[in-house]
């Protein structure tokens, strides 16, 4: 019998959730240079103001999202990823959603992100779900291989 997936908000230090970071990490560095990746850190998003969702069926874990408050009524999406095995379950689509309700009952204004311009499942996903193109924002500077992004969020 095939264990439905189960979207939760978890701890990120876990060795299946270090794993699937660290798989992001090379991904990440297999498109772009240092500079234009702005992963945050295990250390980070252990704080406070990060809601960090796994995705997983059974103990196997398939993908990661977290929701970082900025402190101004907006929120960033860092460090969403999707395993290998896992892709075709729209599971980035779930994760995405995740986030969304996350950010309503926080009562955040809107949620924005930067992705790369390489990644263009992520950028149609994202497009899809009604983000659209922003100027940099936060601590970003203009990068050509970087895309910002957000989408107004009704508070529930």
């Amino acid at each position: 019998m095939q264990q439905d997936i189960i979207i939760q908000r978890e701890p990120p230090r876990q060795p299946g959730v270090i794993r699937l970071l660290e798989l992001s990490n090379a991904y990440a560095a297999s498109l772009y240079p240092a500079e234009s990746n702005h992963m945050l850190p295990l250390e980070e998003l252990e704080l406070p103001n990060v809601s960090f969702f796994v995705a997983r069926r059974g103990e196997i874990v398939l993908g990661c999202a977290s929701l970082v408050r900025d402190g101004d009524g907006t929120a960033e999406i860092k460090r969403m990823f999707v395993d290998d095995a896992a892709r075709g379950l729209k599971l980035g689509k779930k994760l995405l959603e995740t986030l969304e309700v996350e950010a309503s009952a926080l009562k955040i204004s809107a949620i924005r992100l930067e992705t790369g311009i390489y990644q263009p499942e992520a950028i149609g996903l994202y497009r899809k779900a009604g983000y659209v193109e922003i100027e940099p924002f936060g601590s970003y500077s203009p990068d050509p291989l970087s895309l910002f992004m957000e989408k107004t969020v009704s508070a529930g």
